[in-house]
């Protein structure tokens, strides 16, 4: 392994399936990425969700916007955050996984800027609230770059946990955002807030300094992977690949529901049960979620992600039974309980679905160039594996962008039901069928008999 640090801290031969390597050398350089990583992807999502709990507060600061245009204000992060991950995703093979994540570290700072400038003065207007909630996006992208940056550091065997870990600690900034920021709007100077006790620009202050120092963190401590570069016309090759649409199909139904009902919780139990302090309780939801993560990835390496997915979009229809029967039941202990057990099984599908992209690729690369697990190790292995690694990155930031969508469609349909019939039921019943065909979407790809048989055998084995 050589480190050109004149051309900016570059790693020009990285091999973590090399087992004297990994232990050599590997494992430690991979560990203290993934460790800086984390740090500035959990500030990501902090950010991204800001307007979560912030919203929440809006109207007892002054601020009288209705209920479908609060959801809006969480759920328009979400769509730009969505988009952002396409282009975050290629600037990785671009600029290097160490670069890119001190660029868009410091990028957090304008939607820092832009709610304190909004939440300071009572006549900001509500097209400068959706504006500034639209850069909260930015946040979003972060996930999906970090992704695709880590997915090239750890072997095989390890991506599942690894991968895991690095989104695990993003999705904890959730629920750190709307566990401080309740705590922290009460906090102020006298005369500082333009309504009696609310200081709601505390909110984004907050992150100031941990964002400041995220930027600096990692360009004093990451590398970048020659491995890791891509031509554009290399990624879209992924564009072409039916199972590339189909993860992220899937995706949208782990980590869209992850996110969207993150952004919704506040406002949903503020809605449906208003005499409940939803500031206090609303983090609880993705706590769980992202403590499930990197579970839902171990067992993945152990038992297959297919299985575990499909098994999963079960639970989580079960989940909004739950919800439902909750509503119907006026009870708020079992509405809470249902939506934490929607928010594990979102979070455990999250490192299903993610665990089952390089495997599936991984092992296409090597049915193309006609080789298998069990093959010698030669260069001409060596080079399919690259191809799947890069292939797998491309997906995984792909993926991360379309699953993302679901966290405004979410947001979105609630509204949208509470205009249309003053409840959330219809959303819920959307979203019920909504997982009822993703659960048919997994069998039928990755685990129907008839597949695995007539599949080559490197195939099936990936995918289950």
């Amino acid at each position: 392994m050589t480190t050109s640090l004149g051309r900016g801290r570059w790693i020009d031969s990285w091999n973590p399936e090399d087992e004297t390597f990994w232990q050599t050398t590997g494992r430690a350089v991979a560990r203290r990425n993934l460790v800086w990583s984390i740090f500035a992807e959990h500030l990501g999502f902090s950010v991204w969700l800001l307007w979560s709990v912030v919203a929440v507060s809006l109207p007892a600061a002054g601020f009288q916007f209705s209920v479908d245009q609060l959801f809006w204000l969480v759920a328009v992060p979400n769509l730009v955050g969505a988009v952002m991950r396409i282009p975050y995703t290629t600037a990785v093979a671009r600029f290097g996984g160490r670069n890119w994540t001190a660029v868009s570290a410091a990028l957090l700072l304008v939607p820092i800027g832009l709610m304190v400038f909004c939440v300071t003065d009572p006549g900001t207007p509500y097209w400068m609230f959706l504006l500034a909630a639209a850069t909260a996006g930015l946040g979003g992208g972060n996930f999906a770059s970090s992704m695709a940056n880590i997915s090239f550091f750890y072997p095989e065997r390890y991506k599942g946990t690894a991968l895991g870990l690095n989104a695990a600690g993003g999705n904890l900034g959730v629920a750190v955002v709307q566990l401080l920021v309740p705590l922290v709007i009460g906090i102020g100077l006298v005369g500082a807030a333009q309504t009696p006790g609310v200081y709601l620009q505390n909110a984004p202050l907050l992150w100031l300094v941990p964002v400041i120092a995220a930027v600096g963190c990692a360009w004093l401590f990451m590398d970048n992977l020659t491995a890791a570069k891509a031509t554009i016309a290399e990624q879209l090759t992924a564009l072409r690949n039916k199972h590339t649409w189909v993860m992220s199909f899937l995706y949208i139904g782990t980590f869209g529901s992850f996110i969207g009902y993150s952004a919704a919780f506040p406002l949903l139990i503020k809605s449906q049960f208003p005499g409940v302090p939803a500031a206090y309780l609303a983090f609880l939801g993705p706590l769980v979620g992202s403590v499930a993560r990197p579970f839902g990835g171990w067992l993945s390496d152990r038992i297959g992600g297919a299985r575990i997915t499909m098994w999963n979009f079960a639970l989580m229809a079960l989940g909004v039974v739950g919800v439902l029967t909750a509503l119907n039941l006026k009870s708020f202990p079992f509405f809470l309980l249902s939506f934490l057990a929607l928010f594990v099984t979102s979070g455990i599908g999250n490192g299903s679905t993610y665990r089952m992209i390089p495997a599936i690729f991984r092992a296409q690369a090597l049915r193309v160039s006609g080789l298998s697990e069990d093959s010698a190790e030669g260069e001409t292995k060596e080079k399919a594996l690259l191809t799947g690694r890069r292939e797998a990155a491309a997906v995984i930031g792909l993926a991360a962008a379309i699953g993302a969508f679901g966290g405004f469609l979410i947001p979105r349909g609630f509204g949208m039901s509470i205009a249309a019939t003053g409840s959330i039921s219809v959303a819920l019943y959307v979203f019920l069928a909504g997982y009822g065909l993703m659960l048919a979407v997994t069998w039928w790809f990755y685990l129907r008999r008839s597949l695995l048989v007539s599949r080559a055998p490197s195939l099936a084995y990936a995918s289950v």
